[in-house]
């Protein structure tokens, strides 16, 4: 069975840049203000589509709602926020430290079709989840066909 894609030539580049700056500099690319200064480490995100609304979903363990600043402005949604490495007073030995910490910013350009003023975020289990509700106008109809 054969199958239909869109044809995309710039989406590989642009994943294959996202790439080299994580592995290089662990950071995100350079899209809000400042972001390539403050950031230390990158949350994983999902980012998924349905009728409704976009959602994005950040994998933010050991974070309260206090350590995470979300906002929006001229279209961009950014998630900011800092995971503190907190000392225990006994001085534990660490041998090996591989949890990341510091500050972290990711943005994200919003389309048009997206409301705004309507936009949630819920807290579970160490993942952030950002309900981006869209527009009336921008949901999908269904067009009945009329027959003659």
């Amino acid at each position: 069975m054969l199958s239909l894609q869109t044809y995309k030539p710039f989406r590989d580049l642009f994943r294959l840049s996202d790439e080299f700056d994580r592995l290089l500099w662990n950071r995100p690319r350079s899209v809000g203000e400042d972001e390539e200064t403050l950031a230390t480490w990158i949350p994983p995100v999902d980012i998924s589509e349905d009728k409704e609304a976009l959602k994005i979903r950040a994998e933010i363990p050991g974070l309260k709602k206090e350590d995470i600043k979300i906002n929006v402005r001229n279209g961009v949604l950014t998630l900011q926020g800092e995971r503190k490495f907190e000392e225990e007073k006994k001085k534990d030995n660490y041998f090996r430290i591989e949890r990341s910490y510091g500050i972290f910013a990711r943005s994200f350009n919003l389309p048009t079709s997206v409301d705004e003023t309507k936009i949630q975020a819920f807290m579970k289990d160490g993942v952030l989840e950002v309900m981006i509700p869209k527009k009336p106008e921008a949901k999908e109809k269904e067009i009945a066909i009329e027959v003659h």
